[in-house]
């Protein structure tokens, strides 16, 4: 399905929410491209740009990176695909950097996919890498031959640190304190719409006809401005 006219959108959820799996079927199906702020923000490192020496500079110090900077490099590329219609992951993160980008883009919605913390911790924590070729098994439903070995080279399996369950609790919470006020800040302008599930499979066909019945309306909305 091929836009006609121009649809912008933010994709939010927690590590461990199917957010990768559905961001690249709703570019498959509608479109748009998929921009990532996390692989802007290291493309700029690599490339040493003003924003990504700065950036760097933060993050070796153990800081984070402002807002202003963050939302500079992410407007200074959208800027670019000003004629284009995108779904944003990563940004925004802060009331802040929501604002930032309502002062030159408008959002037409926010996906926001709900997913049990328990059902996260759960999947994040049954995921174990075999570390040399990056092959990644889960116990509960891609589970290894032999516990603990990878079924090609029969090497140890490794957890690792992101997904122990200590790690994966405290990334959730932070994620959660981080974002709440973004997602009342999208439902109070309206756009916001939050899908609730355990399974991506299941929730995807929801924000498919979501999306479908939004983009509809858009263009008939932007038909006659």
């Amino acid at each position: 399905m091929a836009l006609r006219k121009i649809f912008r959108a933010v994709i939010m959820g927690p590590p461990g929410s199917g957010k990768g799996t559905v961001s690249s079927r709703i570019r498959e199906s509608f479109g748009l491209q998929h921009l990532s702020s996390g692989d802007m923000l290291r493309a700029n490192i690599e490339a040493k740009s003003e924003l990504g020496l700065l950036m760097k500079s933060c993050i070796d110090q153990g800081q984070l990176v402002p807002d202003d900077v963050i939302s500079r490099l992410i407007l200074a590329s959208l800027r670019e695909m000003d004629h284009s219609s995108w779904l944003l992951d990563g940004f925004p993160r802060t009331v802040s950097q929501a604002e930032s980008l309502d002062s030159e883009f408008t959002v037409d919605t926010v996906v926001n996919l709900d997913v049990p913390f328990q059902t996260i911790k759960e999947r994040l924590t049954s995921r174990w890498v075999h570390l040399p070729s990056g092959r990644v098994y889960n116990i509960d439903f891609n589970p290894p031959k032999i516990p603990g070995l990878d079924d090609i080279t029969g090497e140890p399996l490794t957890q690792r640190d992101d997904d122990m369950p200590e790690t994966v609790t405290r990334r959730l919470k932070a994620y959660e304190n981080q974002t709440e006020p973004v997602l009342e800040y999208y439902r109070s302008k309206g756009v916001l719409a939050t899908f609730t599930g355990t399974e991506t499979n299941k929730i995807w066909p929801h924000v498919h006809t979501f999306l479908s019945k939004k983009m509809t309306q858009s263009r008939k909305i932007r038909g006659h401005v």
